[in-house]
């Protein structure tokens, strides 16, 4: 007679996680977010910058800068994307309004005539943007320093 039969009852499910394929699993989405990630690249612009004796260089966070350039024909271009004059305010607003330390950076030619750089200057004042620098030539300034 049999007491209990002749087959064991196997385990119950393990109630942890296996964690020897964790390091592959994170391995693998490390790679595909490497892959798929896109990088903004900044669009060439043929502009000569102003000179200046006082030029500082910017340690700010790339993520707490916003370029504004200004071409010679009075055309704005805000992080690469073409805005009129007069809605500079209503772009750089929000943006300033959601990121208190951000830095905007006017960015213009020389030849690019002063009525367009003051245009700019009232609006980006209406966006409450208080953190407001001008590009300059930095490197011809430290080329001199080092002579």
């Amino acid at each position: 007679m049999m007491s209990k039969g002749g087959f064991k009852r196997k385990s119950k499910a393990a109630s942890e996680i296996p964690s020897s394929s964790l390091a592959d699993m994170a391995f693998l989405l490390l790679i595909f977010f490497m892959v798929s990630t896109t990088f903004r690249k900044e669009q060439d612009r043929d502009v000569a910058f102003p000179d200046a004796e006082a030029t500082k260089k910017m340690d700010d966070a790339r993520k707490d800068v916003l370029h504004v350039f200004v071409e010679r024909d009075g055309q704005v271009f805000i992080n690469d994307q073409n805005v009129p004059m007069e809605r500079v305010n209503a772009v750089v607003g929000p943006i300033y309004a959601g990121n208190p330390k951000l830095l905007v950076v006017l960015r213009a030619d020389t030849e690019v005539p002063y009525q367009y750089i003051d245009a700019v200057q009232k609006e980006l004042q209406e966006a409450n943007a208080v953190r407001v620098t001008f590009y300059t030539n930095l490197e011809q300034r430290i080329t001199r320093e080092r002579r």
